[in-house]
């Protein structure tokens, strides 16, 4: 029987895990040099304008062009236009509404707190990130302008500089990210997928052939795994691509990312693979290069069928993980169950997504019905309203602009993840703020007597910041907080040499004000350990997957289908924060750790299952709701109703048994399979044209494979959550 080669681990020095730490984010990969140069190239270009024609508030110009620069060339074209819109209707809000309350103290005080909420709501709400960067920012400014006591037409100038250096910002990045688009044309998407695969497929190769693998080969894979699917993650959502493609290649894409970590454990396996594997592995090999070479040439890949032969003969088998990434590998192509050809989609780098495919919204589908997003908006809302209060009480307005951009970027809703990003702001603090920021201004600055000499210190800053921030998720924060913090310093509103440092001292006390009200509020007095929010959040979205197999409910299809777009977008939502959850309980520490790591692994080798299972279900739905060259005859739709709801239940019946309750329903796969049976037999006995038709023909292996993957996910979930850590 195989065992781990670190089964007992020696715990490391935290000098030397710090280190390796490093080592691996900070590692150079295919495309981070030439992301790197654009976020630099951007926000230097974004100082020199402002700089030069003089326009206040410049550091917010550098902290957009890090922030939109950071996403693929694609992504950013296809926001900056959000951005731009989204800044200007905030300095509309802004203009509008605080005329109303400026010369009534107590107006005005409930004017800040109700903009402070839209702020907060708006981050949770808005699917476009830079969107929400020029809309939350510019408010949270503006309030403190309007804090001030000069003349309405400063405040009014000043307002509308906001909007100005966001145009600048906008504007310069675009032109950046265009230059770059004709230099490197690519696929944003596609291309980091096909790369892990390239590294498995050089792992499963080394040990098909019986050798042990490649240092350079095992080091890639271990550095894809730290990097994890985050930013690939992030840069579907926020693209303008297809709903549909998006909802299947992140599917594909939570696949990829389990097999890069199970390929990861695999090199930690200290076995040799007998013959037996060996045959497996290879032909595991050709099956991620048949996968892989199909969606570099933008195909649907063809349907894998796992190898269920058993092994007879007398050698044994001794890779325990080689038939979880087999059954994983056979997932991938239902990713894209119900699609015809991947060209549908327009992805191709130069060509614009089709006209006849939905955009994306500008607001998630359940801004208004999920209370999730009232619940971070209020949080949010209180933290940075009682800093208002506070810095207010001990008359020291310096604080206000690092204050606001302090709870605006660490605003997240567990322990875990918030922890993570105190940490990373509180480090980036000190070294941004405290090491570069206060330092220069009294040992570099004074020696620079030219806007060029202040160019290159500013570039290399940059740089810095840049590098860090297109690391993971675990250090990315680090540096978007140190240029943040850099710039707040560094480009002051007076254009010149700051002599005093009384202006560094006020923002980084703001800075720490802001630090300690988001860890109190968010961390100690309102909020659930990572472990136990990812466990819910999993349990919920099994519960809205049950709800959604069940779709539609109403014979009404234009209700129906809003429901369901809504229920779609839900669910999606909750596949990312069971992901960031899974990420934050690495961050908590305490008696439960060892349970709550044994919860966090199985839910991240059942989440891909869960999400694939949801793709065929979306596949599927077009057979409930009837849409033309998906009808169904009568009987056949009644015994698929029925059929669902047994599914459904099955699926209910582990999320009760996930929080200790007993499941409602009794019913159980074999039952499922009998309805399943009834039919597929009706839809074989009917004289209607569903079978022959182009679409009909894919129902029948679709509902297979629907049964199969619900049967099997729920009965992994039901044994393993009976089975002690």
């Amino acid at each position: 029987m195989a065992t781990l080669a670190h089964d007992i681990p020696a715990v490391p020095q935290p000098s030397t895990w710090l280190w390796e730490f490093l080592k691996h984010e900070l590692a150079p990969y295919p495309g981070r040099a030439v992301t790197v140069a654009r976020m630099v190239l951007a926000a230097t270009l974004v100082m020199i304008v402002c700089n030069t024609i003089r326009i206040p508030y410049a550091f917010l110009g550098g902290i957009y062009a890090l922030l939109i620069s950071r996403e693929s060339p694609r992504a950013t074209l296809g926001s900056t236009g959000t951005v731009l819109l989204l800044a200007a209707t905030g300095v509309a809000y802004v203009l509008v509404s605080v005329q109303f309350v400026v010369s009534v103290p107590l107006l005005h005080f409930l004017w800040i707190i109700g903009s402070l909420f839209l702020a907060f709501y708006a981050l949770t709400v808005l699917t476009n990130y830079g969107g929400f960067v020029g809309f939350a920012l510019v408010i949270s400014i503006a309030i403190s302008i309007w804090d001030l006591h000069v003349s309405a037409e400063t405040n009014v100038e000043d307002t509308l500089d906001l909007l100005l250096v966001a145009l600048i910002a906008v504007v310069v990045t675009s032109a950046v990210e265009l230059t770059f688009r004709r230099m490197r044309p690519g696929d944003d998407i596609v291309a980091p997928v096909a790369d892990r695969l390239a590294a498995i497929h050089s792992v499963l190769i080394c040990y098909s052939e019986g050798r042990p693998v490649d240092q350079t080969a095992e080091e890639k894979i271990i550095r894809l795994g730290m990097l994890g699917t985050s930013t690939l993650r992030r840069a579907l959502l926020r693209s303008d691509y297809s709903p549909q493609y998006r909802t299947e290649m992140s599917g594909v894409v939570a696949l990829v990312g389990r097999l890069v970590d199970i390929t990861t454990a695999l090199t930690q396996l200290s076995v040799e693979p007998s013959s037996f594997d060996q045959d497996h592995l290879r032909s595991l090999a050709a099956t991620v290069a048949s996968i892989r070479a199909d969606l570099v040439n933008r195909r649907i890949p063809g349907s894998i069928q796992v190898n269920t032969e058993v092994n007879t003969t007398a050698e044994p088998h001794r890779l325990p993980l080689l038939r979880e990434m087999e059954n994983t590998i056979a997932l991938i192509p239902q990713a894209f169950a119900g699609s015809q050809s991947i060209d549908e989609y327009h992805i191709d780098e130069n060509q614009a997504p089709s006209d006849e495919m939905p955009r994306s919204k500008l607001f998630a589908a359940d801004a208004f019905t999920n209370p999730e997003h009232l619940r971070f908006a209020l949080k949010g809302c209180f933290a940075v309203s009682a800093c208002y209060v506070i810095y207010n009480a001990i008359d020291w307005p310096g604080m206000a602009i690092p204050v606001m951009l302090t709870c605006f970027l660490t605003a997240v809703s567990t322990i875990g993840t918030s922890r993570q990003r105190q940490v990373l702001r509180f480090a980036g603090f000190v070294v941004g703020g405290l090491v570069i920021g206060m330092s220069s201004q009294v040992f570099i600055l004074p020696y620079l007597d030219s806007i060029t000499a202040f160019t290159v210190f500013f570039v290399l800053v940059t740089a810095l910041a840049a590098w860090f921030m297109t690391s993971s998720p675990r250090l990315s924060f680090f540096g978007l907080q140190l240029g943040a913090v850099f710039y707040v310093i560094n480009i002051n509103q007076k254009f010149a040499r700051e002599t005093s440092l009384t202006v560094a001292r006020d923002r980084v006390a703001g800075v720490a004000l802001g630090l300690l009200m988001m860890w109190l509020i968010f961390d100690q007095l309102w909020s659930a350990p990572a472990s136990v929010a990812m466990r819910k959040a999993f349990i919920s979205t099994l519960r809205l997957l049950a709800q959604f197999a069940r779709e539609p409910v109403s014979a009404d299809i234009r209700p129906a289908i809003q429901r369901t777009s809504a229920l779609h977008d839900t669910i999606n939502t909750k596949f990312d924060n069971v992901r960031s959850l899974a990420d934050g309980v690495l961050l908590e520490f305490g008696p439960s750790r060892r349970q709550d790591l044994a919860l966090r692994d199985r839910i991240r080798r059942w989440q891909p299952q869960l999400r694939t299972l949801f793709l065929m279900r979306v596949a599927s739905l077009k057979y409930r709701l009837q849409l033309p060259g998906f009808e169904l005859p009568e009987a056949v739709i009644g015994s698929l109703q029925t059929y669902d709801e047994s599914s459904a239940q099955m699926l209910e019946n582990v999320a009760d048994q996930m929080e200790g309750k007993t499941p409602q329903g009794e019913t159980i796969s074999a039952d499922s399979l009998a309805l399943l049976e009834q039919t597929l037999e009706l839809c074989r006995t009917d004289e209607s044209r569903l079978l022959l038709s182009e679409h009909g023909a894919t129902f029948v292996p679709l509902l297979r494979q629907i049964d199969q993957l619900t049967s099997r996910l729920t009965s992994q979930i039901a044994m393993e959550m009976v089975r002690p850590d």
